[in-house]
């Protein structure tokens, strides 16, 4: 019996997120995966904003900008009606190159540090696993399952088997944390079921639906006349869409089942493929998988007592928006400190409890803003003609082209990727007369306690938020202030706190406080004029005594 403070079930960017969201924070975890590495298969396409401050916190943000499309393509989304056809619409978006020249000429109170990376799911999933190995506070166990556990008052007995040989292991744990995606075996033994609203089979972005993983580096030499990122085709004969992994050959195709049970047939992908180029190219099918588009599903508990859930463990997406995978990670920078400070003595006994109440909620938000945009996709009108040169060929391409110009917010919703936020919990000093509008679109900084604390730059174009400590961060906005209250009822509880002092008037403004306390996700948990009456008090209410 080998003991372990964290087992961690599932080794996808979520289960990685958490082991290293626990080893920044000095707390060590096993990582079970069954497969001996990530699975090497196109996923979702988008590191969001947050996730990439995430990444950008555990020191990895650099690197990961370096994976997947050259720096220099673009990140445009076209509607066409067929690859080799006509153009009905496209939003133009940034390279990386584009986005990093901005990032080093923004202002000081801009709040994209880390613009959106149009980087496949896989490509970070094996950088990632490579650098978990590096990390000598995390016991990486992929080829490893978790096959039964049982929970007690103290602890949780975990068995487990490595796959290849049928070697099993028990392991003696504080906490167990499935992040083991849609089937769960975590969530199933806890008898947990998702709520939420199953899909309808529409006419595309709905129901039953195929990815495809396929090279075809000819669509660049013999097809595709104005380079794009995303490619979505519509007409009559077939709806599909075309994402860019590599810009040097590699897909990821998308197009509709006509029921769930339909298994993957070759031949007829090869057809859709046909029909949505517009003319037949090599191309080597690599794999194939199924998954419903439309769902919006959250799970009605995240955990019970020691045994956790993160992820799609959880909650289940449709890609539209793609918030799924980003809204796990986020899930994981919120339960990793937490389960730290808890495991550490420093967190108190509602700490664990807060994260089901602050990211629940958020899971609903998401969830229902990627269902609403996933519906517009459906209802893109697909004329007769739409595909034709003629007068009625034209009008049915204005006619989508109104329709498609409309879904930017698609693919930059600023408002849900920075805006989530934990005004009502248990472990923030919230006003309650004060309410953030939430916005889709549009994210408006504010050092309000339960959002996000506000970005800016310090002389020399340094982020603020890279000056922030592992644990907690007191944010001194006026040299005035006496913090020494507050620093000595820190170390007394046992909680890591840096204190940093910013004197700049634009960040001052931005703030509108003289104090922040930032928690080790980068929300603020309470802000003030002057340090507290108590300080006691309020480190024992945000670390959840």
């Amino acid at each position: 019996m080998s003991e372990i403070p964290v087992v961690v079930v599932g080794g996808g960017p979520v289960g990685m997120g958490l082991a290293m969201n626990l080893e920044a924070l000095g707390v060590r975890s096993m990582i079970l995966n069954t497969e001996v590495k990530p699975r090497w298969h196109p996923k979702g396409g988008t590191q969001n904003c947050r996730t990439m401050e995430h990444y950008r916190r555990l020191g990895l943000s650099s690197r990961i900008r370096k994976l997947g499309l050259p720096k220099d393509h673009t990140t445009d989304v076209a509607y066409l009606t067929t690859l080799n056809g006509w153009e009905i619409a496209r939003i133009p978006m940034p390279s990386e190159a584009e986005k990093q020249r901005a990032v080093a000429h923004a202002d000081i109170c801009d709040q994209v540090p880390e613009p959106i990376l149009r980087c496949n799911q896989m490509y970070v999933e094996g950088f990632v696993f490579e650098h978990l190995r590096s990390l000598p506070r995390i016991d990486v166990r992929f080829g490893w399952e978790c096959v039964d556990w049982e929970q007690r008052d103290d602890r949780i007995d975990v068995e487990i088997l490595e796959v290849t040989s049928g070697r099993r292991e028990r392991v003696q744990c504080q906490y167990l944390v499935g992040c083991d995606g849609g089937s769960s075996m975590v969530r199933r033994k806890l008898g947990t079921r998702y709520s939420g609203e199953r899909p309808t089979e529409r006419a595309y972005a709905s129901g039953a639906t195929l990815s495809t993983y396929l090279k075809a580096p000819s669509l660049y030499t013999q097809v595709i006349k104005n380079i794009a990122w995303h490619y979505w085709i519509i007409n009559p004969a077939v709806r599909a869409n075309l994402v860019t992994l590599d810009g040097q050959g590699s897909f990821l195709l998308n197009t509709k089942l006509n029921n769930p049970d339909e298994p993957p047939d070759e031949t007829t992908i090869r057809e859709q493929f046909r029909r949505a180029i517009g003319q037949e190219v090599d191309a080597e099918f690599i794999a194939h998988t199924p998954y419903t588009a439309g769902q919006a599903l959250v799970a009605d508990s995240y955990g019970s007592g020691r045994v956790l859930l993160a992820g799609d463990s959880v909650h289940l997406f449709t890609p539209t928006g793609g918030f799924g995978m980003n809204t796990g990670v986020d899930d994981a920078a919120n339960l990793g400190w937490k389960l730290a400070a808890t495991i550490q003595g420093w967190g108190g006994p509602r700490l664990i409890e807060s994260y089901e109440a602050e990211r629940r909620p958020i899971a609903f938000r998401n969830t229902g803003a990627a269902k609403a945009m996933s519906l517009t996709n459906g209802e893109v009108p697909v004329g007769s003609h739409i595909t034709e040169d003629c007068a009625a060929g034209v009008s049915d391409r204005h006619a989508a082209a109104a329709v498609l110009n409309t879904f930017g917010n698609q693919f930059a919703s600023l408002g849900v990727q920075l805006g989530a936020r934990y005004d009502d919990s248990s472990i923030v000093f919230g006003d309650p007369q004060f309410r953030v509008e939430d916005d889709r679109e549009e994210y408006v900084p504010t050092s309000q306690p339960g959002g996000r604390a506000p970005h800016a730059y310090l002389p020399g174009h340094i982020s603020l938020f890279d000056q922030f400590g592992a644990g907690f961060t007191l944010l001194c906005l006026d040299a005035t202030q006496d913090v020494s209250q507050m620093e000595s009822a820190a170390r007394e509880r046992g909680i890591p706190l840096n204190t940093l002092r910013v004197g700049i008037p634009e960040i001052h403004k931005l703030y509108d406080c003289n104090l922040a306390l930032i928690r080790p996700d980068q929300h603020v948990a309470w802000r003030g004029n002057r340090p507290p009456q108590d300080s006691m008090a309020v480190f024992a209410r945000v670390t959840g005594w």
